[in-house]
C-alpha cells in the first residue's frame, strides 16, 4: 500500500480526463457470474480493464489473486500489465547469454535484435551448489571458473560482483536483496554466496558483474527552502511500454537520481524521481 497515494492521484487526473477510474484494494474487486464490478456512492460499475499493481512472486498474500488473472478468460475485461511471469524473472538475462541457446535467440529474433541486446543485458549467472564444466564467461583474473564455490575466494578487488534473488521473493525488489561483494568482508562475502547457493531449489539468486553509473547532475526544489537545489548523484532509467496492436511503444521513461553514497540505486527518499524525454542531437542519434 505505499504507493496506494500516488495511485490515487493517477486515478483522478484520468477520471478528469474523461477515463472513468477507480482505485482500491484488490478485495475489493467484485467479480460475479456477470462480470467485474466495483462499488461506488453512484452505484454499481462494470469494469473494462484491471491494472494491477502487485507482483507476481506476492501472490499468496493478495486477495483474490487467482480470480483477477483468470478474469480475462472468464469475462470480457482485461488484466495489465499482463501475468507473464518471465519478464519479472531476472534468470531471463542468464538464459539469454548461455552459450548452448544462441542459436535458439538467433533464429527467435534475428541477428540485429541479438547484437542489440547483448550490449543492453547484463552478463548474468544462475548460481548452483553443483559442479559443472567450465562457466560460460566467468572469467577472474584470467582464470575460468567451474565451480560458483570458488567465488568465495576471492579477493575484495576480484569480487566486484552483485548476488541478488531471481525474482520471485520478496527480497527481489526495491534492492532489498542486492549484495555488492566489494563492499563485504570476506566472511560476509562467503556466507551470502553460500546462503544464495543453498536456496537454489527455493529461491534462485543471480550473479552478475558490478558496474559504476556515471556521475549525472540534476535540481530539485527543496521542501525546506522551496528553492531548486543542485545534486550529483548516479541514475536509473526505466523505460515503460506499451502494447498497441501487436506492436511495443515507448510510452515514458522514469529517471531516478541517488546521491554518490548510495550504491543500488532505487526509489528512495533521498532520490530525484524525474519523467524524461527522448530528443535528437545534432549528429542525428537520440
Amino acid at each position: 500500500m505505499s504507493y496506494f497515494p500516488e495511485m490515487e492521484f493517477l486515478g483522478k487526473a484520468l477520471t478528469d480526463v474523461g477515463l472513468k477510474t477507480f482505485v482500491m484494494p484488490p478485495e475489493d474487486l467484485i467479480l460475479s457470474d456477470e462480470g467485474v464490478f466495483v462499488a461506488s456512492k453512484e452505484g454499481r460499475h462494470a469494469i473494462d480493464v484491471i491494472y494491477r499493481f502487485f507482483e507476481l512472486f506476492d501472490l499468496d498474500h493478495v486477495p483474490q489473486s487467482e480470480q483477477i488473472l483468470y478474469a480475462p478468460q472468464n469475462y470480457r475485461v482485461a488484466v495489465t500489465p499482463p501475468p507473464k511471469a518471465h519478464l519479472e524473472e531476472k534468470m531471463l538475462f542468464a538464459l539469454f547469454h548461455h552459450p548452448d541457446l544462441k542459436s535458439f535467440w538467433m533464429n527467435a529474433m534475428g541477428q540485429e535484435t541479438v547484437s542489440f541486446l547483448e550490449k543492453l543485458f547484463p552478463k548474468t549467472w544462475v548460481l548452483h551448489p553443483r559442479d559443472s564444466a567450465p562457466i560460460p564467461d566467468l572469467v577472474v583474473h584470467g582464470r575460468v571458473l567451474s565451480r560458483f564455490h570458488e567465488l568465495g575466494r576471492l579477493s575484495q578487488k576480484g569480487r566486484r560482483f552483485i548476488i541478488k534473488p531471481s525474482g520471485f521473493s520478496e527480497m527481489a525488489w526495491g534492492s532489498r536483496g542486492v549484495r555488492v561483494g566489494h563492499d563485504l568482508s570476506q566472511e560476509e562475502w562467503d556466507n551470502t554466496l553460500q546462503t544464495a547457493l543453498n536456496a537454489f531449489d527455493t529461491s534462485p539468486h543471480v550473479l552478475q558483474p558490478f558496474h559504476k553509473g556515471c556521475r549525472v547532475k540534476m535540481e530539485y526544489i527543496d521542501p525546506k527552502t522551496n528553492l531548486p537545489t543542485p545534486m550529483e548523484g548516479r541514475v536509473r532509467l526505466s523505460p515503460y511500454y506499451f502494447v498497441q496492436r501487436g506492436e511495443a511503444h515507448l510510452g515514458g521513461i522514469l529517471a531516478t537520481l541517488c546521491p554518490l553514497d548510495k550504491k543500488l540505486i532505487h526509489g528512495m527518499s533521498e532520490a530525484i524521481m524525474a519523467p524524461c524525454a527522448v530528443g535528437i542531437r545534432d549528429d542525428d542519434t537520440l
